[in-house]
């Protein structure tokens, strides 16, 4: 087995997990360095190969799951990007659609659009629908737009023509006038970003695509510069938000695929979990420092979506009420997120009511415990004042804490003005955190018609093992599994992962008027992208898997479903069954058998299986704790102050025992509380049974 890399950026955390050849596992946990995140790794990368003892030409493949992307939508540090499009749709940004987020506040405002309308350039061309030319393109108004764009120094430039889905002639001319009258100008075209219909998330996504090129393709070629000058000449792979990885060239053409590839690769890694320990419906529950993510795994397959919103703060998963961000319309796992984390800041509002986030200490300053200039209590510090985390530090030692310090200020901010015990106000804080976790469980659970009883929960991150039974007992879950390494669990996920592309486009058309060899030709050049993008990965053919699908709707209806085509080929019949069952098992029902369906588009998605999978983590070497008697810990009105045993994962087995339990790993603390029995199975997975 090649050694193999993982790194994972967090918002609070960098995080390391290194599988050597010989198969040992080494872990590693450092501050995120949000001026410059390339820093981070660099100073724990030196770290982790010399904690190995292996030098860096020893790694064979590099894996990576980045916030860069989201980070620099959220913040608006993009590059500077210009769009140009058909003559009449220079608005189409601004104009959007019809959906937003609160829909009885008449003073909600849209987000500001990604390219202001100076950097607006219309040209003269038309396509009708079917993608016959009505107006040719016009190339003194195209050359005219591409030199004012460069005129004002544009990084990038989004090209989105009007039904360059059907044909894609107009788009390539551009961007061939582009690389003579805009030269060094990143290029992104909608035909080979989004080749699908609707207007307005085809220019939105090409436009996110282009905006985050330059700050993308920068980062990852200083990454791979960062491993050449160490003496790696390491394959760099780049997780996908769909939870597939992709070349690092790839990432750096199409970055609009990886906006949400950090929380993607955890899924990936609870899925894997579910596999090993024949567990296939699970609720994944990833809380780090800045956030708390939940998505649904059934049967054993993440849920996944075809389009989400990004740049609009917190998303708790409503598939009504969307809009408050840009529209990305690429595949992605379908995850409700909200603002709390470890570094989240306890608050009293103008009323006076105790409030968790979504506003985040982050890696800088941090908690006030990290003695690194924070100022404002967080969970963190709550978490430090009820005796849950050792006071001597966390992450080995290596991030020292202050108790003093996180107790006064939790006095002076929070419990003084509310007439409270520094531990009672601790443990509110915890309830009101605890209560938005819920909602993000909920909203990929409940509000799609299923019972979260009905699923265990994969707590994991630097705070799941400490929220996780406090999440499952208010909905009440009856498992919590807890996987070795949980601190760094998404980057475990990313040596989980596959590589795989998906190459779609729009083929609208009746089902039964559909030509079969038309519908095999475009399968056949899907399949021939797909193929083409994954040997960019290096992945031969034979290591390729491709599995095709095709999306339909009732004729008339807005939106579609994704259903995978029959084995035996193009079979009507077959697709149009598979499809009333799906619509019925989304909505509740379906339509009678005279119901024309209508085909919009067509895909091919090619997986290639890893070379060789991953190795459960284990405890790194020097890492291990002595297992201690007990500490004093607060568990809320109910349980009071009690002596929680101290043990090692290690000192658990398959019996169960009763909490409380305060079992400290290199990477995360896990806290069993009373009422709740924990043991330890043959993968080395703690599993808490909840009454």
């Amino acid at each position: 087995m090649p050694t193999r890399l993982a790194i994972d950026i967090g918002g609070t955390f960098t995080d390391f997990v290194l599988i050597t050849a010989a198969g040992a596992t080494h872990r590693l946990k450092r501050p995120s360095t949000p001026h410059d995140f390339a820093e981070a790794i660099a100073r724990g990368l030196d770290q982790l190969l010399e904690i190995a003892g292996l030098p860096a030409a020893a790694v064979a493949e590099a894996r990576h799951a980045t916030t860069v992307a989201s980070n620099a939508v959220l913040e608006g540090k993009g590059g500077r990007t210009g769009l140009i499009t058909t003559r009449g749709f220079r608005d189409i940004l601004e104009i959007r659609t019809l959906r937003m987020p609160r829909l009885y506040d008449l003073a909600w405002q849209k987000p500001p659009v990604l390219v202001e309308r100076a950097l607006r350039r219309e040209v003269e061309e038309r396509l009708d629908a079917r993608g016959a030319v009505r107006t040719p393109l016009d190339e003194a108004s195209a050359i005219a737009a591409l030199r004012a764009l460069s005129a004002e120094h544009v990084q990038a430039i989004a090209v989105s023509l009007l039904h360059a889905y059907a044909n894609d002639v107009h788009e390539r001319r551009l961007a061939e006038l582009a690389a003579i009258h805009a030269p060094g100008v990143h290029v992104s075209l909608s035909a080979d970003v989004l080749p699908e219909i609707r207007e307005y998330e085809r220019t939105s996504t090409t436009v996110i695509n282009a905006y985050l090129q330059p700050v993308v393709s920068a980062y990852l070629d200083r990454l791979r510069g960062m491993l050449r000058q160490r003496g790696s000449m390491a394959p760099l792979l780049v997780m996908q938000s769909a939870g597939g990885l992709m070349s690092a060239d790839l990432a750096s053409r199409f970055p609009a695929s990886i906006v949400e590839s950090g929380p993607a690769a955890g899924v990936i890694g609870a899925m894997a979990l579910g596999r090993q320990v024949g567990i296939h419906d699970l609720i994944s529950f990833d809380m780090g420092g800045t956030t708390a993510k939940a998505a649904l795994i059934a049967n054993g397959e993440a849920a996944r979506t075809v389009e989400f919103q990004v740049g609009g703060g917190i998303m708790t998963g409503s598939r009504l009420l969307t809009g408050s961000g840009y529209t990305l319309r690429v595949p992605a796992i379908d995850l409700a997120e909200v603002g709390a984390g470890g570094g989240s800041v306890v608050w009293l509002d103008r009323a006076g009511a105790p409030q968790v986030g979504p506003q985040s200490a982050g890696a800088d300053p941090g908690p006030v415990c990290y003695g690194m200039g924070g100022t404002e209590p967080t969970i963190t510090d709550c978490s430090l004042v009820l005796g849950w985390l050792n006071p001597e530090g966390l992450a080995g030692g290596t991030v020292k804490l202050d108790p003093a310090a996180a107790d006064a200020a939790l006095r002076t901010k929070v419990a003084e003005p509310l007439g409270m015990a520094a531990d009672k106000a601790a443990y509110g804080a915890i309830e009101v955190a605890t209560a938005a976790m819920i909602r993000a469980i909920r909203a990929v659970s409940t509000e799609r018609g299923l019972d979260s009883r009905d699923f265990a929960l994969v707590a994991f991150g630097g705070n799941g093992g400490i929220f996780g039974p406090l999440v499952a007992r208010s909905l009440g879950m009856r498992r919590v599994i807890v996987p070795p390494g949980l601190g760094v669990f998404s980057a475990t996920g990313l040596l989980d992962g596959v590589i795989e592309h998906l190459a779609t486009k729009t083929h609208k058309v009746l089902l039964t008027d559909a030509e079969p060899a038309a519908v095999a030709n475009l399968l056949r050049s899907l399949a021939e992208r797909a193929l083409g993008h994954l040997a960019e990965a290096g992945c031969g053919r034979e290591r390729v898997v491709l599995q095709r699908s095709a999306r339909l709707r009732y004729f008339g209806q807005s939106f579609e479903l994704s259903v995978a085509l029959p084995e035996d080929g193009w079979n009507v019949p077959a697709l149009a069954e598979a499809f009333g069952v799906e619509h019925e098992r989304t909505y509740g029902h379906r339509a009678g058998p005279d119901e024309p369906v209508e085909l919009v588009s067509l895909g091919v998605l090619g997986r290639a299986a890893p070379a060789s999978p991953a190795a459960a983590p284990t405890q790194p070497a020097g890492a291990t704790r002595e297992a201690f008697a007990t500490r004093d810990a607060y568990f809320g009105p109910a349980f009071g102050w009690q002596a929680a045993k101290r043990l090692t994962r290690a000192d658990l087995s398959a019996e169960a025992v009763p909490g409380p339990i305060i079992i400290e790993e290199y990477d995360a603390t896990i806290v069993v509380p009373p009422g709740v029995t924990a043991q330890r199975d043959a993968f080395g997975n703690l599993l808490m049974d909840l009454p």
